[in-house]
């Protein structure tokens, strides 16, 4: 009798494992619930759609749900909600607007990704009050700007310094967090003509990389008229039935709209309900092989924790690549190839206008310590191509390594658009997954030519540094 294999969730990581799966067994029946319409989406480029650089959200879908359907063979079901698992009968309850189905399965992946956090304060609920985490919020946030731009109450050239960039400007609006949604849909909005205010609560913009990284991207950001108030914890969005004001314990700064980007938390109700356990992160535990407590169940992306490559603890790091490999590790798996999903490294990147940005592995001293190490960092600037070629810039990488072994932990590195900020972060993620030294790093053998960076690239300088501080 032929195994069915039920997918609950129909993205990166739900379709990765449904297609792996369907490629390597032609026979297996497989079953994807997927509550809303899209399947397959590229949700990292919803901002650049908002921005207007991507012109249709169809642009975004890597596979139309009629392809998985008739040329992959997937039974791939849309306006399907799972509301319940039954480990013990081995069935996933599903309700649509054509009624309950229950469906048999014999092996089993939760792939509910995350939501976008609403963070506990008034106002929340007010016309104008927006979030970034779904393809309907894209087309949503689209349509203002579109309204914005287009004649709508909001078109007041005189309203700021931002609309010397354009004929016609709007806003004021509030962006509520600092972290990768906040910078990227501060430059979508901004480019758009809006007065944007960004508030972070802590005292730099994306906490999770280096100081020197955030403080480039933080004066870029006020070079380019976003307004950044740091320490600036909201207490509250205030209005009528429409969003006015965004008020911090010091000011209250009037708005016409507010996005909330203060990040993200894995859905896990419905794993928990069915007695799957979560982890110390509060995402979905799994092993190696990223299956669950409950035998034959599995969990993959951004709803499941992974394995931290440098520390080997558990680590929640909702990103695209994580859940596209191990959805596709699954689909191995319960085709009887086992295949372990790999550990995460933490590797994010960033633009910011005309600044890109990346980070990896261990930055922050005291995690570092709590794993065990004892973290001394360096930071270099340098410059990005051959002095004698045109063009070019600078990279300002900050490499952390291990007082007592000079393995390697992390790094963050930062550029103007284009000088490989990004690129060369990948020769540190390949040394971070090796355990290699600061040592090893100073000695890799990377490629030069003038167009691309100096005899010694910048993260050859940037390991010479701190192996010397060693």
């Amino acid at each position: 009798m032929t195994d069915t294999f039920v997918i609950v969730g129909g993205d990166a990581a739900g379709m990765s494992a449904a297609s792996k799966a369907k490629r390597d067994d032609p026979d297996l029946d497989v079953v994807v619930f997927e509550k809303g319409d899209w399947v397959s989406y590229g949700a990292c480029g919803l901002p650049y759609y908002v921005k207007g650089e991507i012109q249709s959200l169809e642009a975004l879908v890597s596979v139309t749900p009629e392809e998985f359907r008739e040329e992959r063979d997937v039974d791939l079901r849309t306006g399907h909600e799972v509301v319940a698992i039954d480990p013990d009968d081995r069935t996933v309850t599903a309700e649509s607007d054509s009624g309950t189905v229950v469906q048999p399965y014999d092996h089993l992946l939760i792939a509910t990704g995350s939501e976008s956090v609403v963070p506990p304060i008034d106002g929340t609920d007010l016309t104008g009050v927006y979030t970034l985490g779904s393809m309907s919020d894209g087309k949503e946030l689209r349509e203002y700007v579109a309204r914005a731009r287009d004649g709508g109450s909001l078109q007041q050239p005189d309203r700021g310094p931002a609309c010397r960039y354009l004929e016609t400007c709007t806003g004021p609006i509030g962006v509520v967090g600092g972290g990768y949604i906040g910078v990227e849909m501060a430059e979508a909005l901004a480019e758009n003509g809006f007065e944007v205010n960004l508030f972070q609560r802590g005292d730099r913009v994306l906490k999770g990389f280096s100081a020197e990284t955030s403080e480039r991207v933080a004066d870029h950001l006020r070079d380019r008229d976003v307004v950044l108030h740091l320490d600036a914890a909201v207490e509250e969005l205030a209005g009528e039935s429409d969003v006015e004001a965004v008020v911090t314990v010091d000011d209250r700064i009037p708005v016409d709209m507010v996005l909330l980007g203060t990040g993200v938390r894995p859905r896990t109700a419905l794993a928990e309900d069915a007695g799957i356990e979560r982890g110390v992160t509060g995402a979905i535990a799994t092993d190696a092989y990223r299956e669950t407590n409950v035998p034959d169940v599995y969990a993959a992306g951004d709803c499941a924790e992974a394995t931290h490559a440098v520390t080997g603890d558990p680590t929640y790091v909702p990103l695209a690549l994580t859940a596209n490999r191990h959805g596709r590790a699954v689909g191995r798996t319960v085709t009887g190839r086992p295949t372990e999903g790999g550990d995460v490294a933490g590797t994010a990147a960033v633009k910011a206008f005309d600044v890109e940005a990346a980070r990896t592995g261990v930055l922050d001293h005291d995690d570092a310590r709590e794993a065990g190490f004892e973290p001394v960092s360096e930071t270099v600037t340098a410059a990005s191509r051959a002095g004698y070629y045109p063009g070019g810039g600078t990279a300002t990488i900050t490499l952390t390594a291990d007082r007592d072994s000079g393995r390697l932990l992390g790094a963050s590195l930062a550029s103007e658009y284009g000088e490989g900020a990004v690129h060369r972060s990948h020769a540190i993620v390949a040394a971070l997954h090796e355990d290699a030294t600061v040592f090893d790093l100073e000695n890799y053998d990377l490629a030069y030519a003038p167009p691309f960076n100096t005899t010694w690239d910048p993260v050859l300088v940037a390991a010479k540094v701190l192996a010397g501080k060693l």
